[in-house]
């Protein structure tokens, strides 16, 4: 598959590295015309001197045929205009768009970019799902990380004991939709009764996933 990256930082060079590995046609955009030299000697890809927010240059690089485009360039306008470019003009069939500064994520995606990147987000996501509990676990985030599934393990002593699951003051927009003991799967109803041991699976949107951290993190 063509995969065009837009931005030969640090960023831009490893993820060619890895698309090369994984027998992946690159093209890579780079503004810096001594950097390009160095690109072109450390990576056996297509390496294309120019700004990527430039149609001519997008078009060189085969953005038309491309199976997905990756704008990760240290400026997040040019990796916006870039990513608009791609989707719009190009059709470009994925567009990723890496944002420097995570304030500017939503503004991203009201503009049509859907599969934003923000290194700093991800890892304070890390660091809170860390900090909430060492019983909480993450499954999956869904819908580009506004909502997720995590899972949380009732611990000895837990003050749930005993209560059905109706009783327990769950934060709006959060679902439990499985519940596991003793190896076995089931599917809670409002009065299936909670014991030590059993790991809950719930989904939050949103609004509420921080709200249920918070409140799995108040049983360790």
């Amino acid at each position: 598959m063509r995969m065009i990256i837009v931005g030969g930082g640090q960023t831009g060079r490893n993820l060619a590295r890895i698309l090369l590995e994984r027998r992946h046609e690159v093209s890579l955009i780079e503004k810096d015309r001594t950097r390009c030299m160095e690109l072109a000697d450390d990576l056996d890809a297509a390496i294309f001197p120019g700004d990527g927010t430039n149609v001519a240059v997008l078009e060189a690089a085969g953005a038309r045929n491309a199976g997905c485009l990756m704008a990760v360039t240290g400026v997040d306008q040019d990796n916006l205009v870039t990513a608009q470019l791609a989707q719009g003009h190009f059709g470009t069939k994925k567009v990723i768009a890496r944002v420097n500064d995570p304030r500017n994520t939503e503004t991203f995606r009201a503009l049509g970019i859907q599969d934003v990147v923000s290194s700093t987000e991800i890892v304070v996501q890390l660091i809170e799902q860390e900090a909430d509990s060492a019983h909480t676990h993450l499954i999956a985030s869904l819908n580009q990380g506004k909502g997720e599934i995590c899972s949380m393990t009732l611990p000895y002593n837990t003050a749930w004991e005993g209560m059905a699951l109706k009783d327990v003051d769950f934060p709006k927009g959060t679902l439990v939709i499985s519940l596991i003991r003793e190896g076995e799967l089931t599917i809670p109803n409002g009065s299936t009764v909670l014991h030590t041991g059993d790991e809950l699976v719930a989904v939050a949107e949103d609004r509420s996933r921080m709200a249920l951290r918070k409140v799995l993190a108040q049983l360790k």
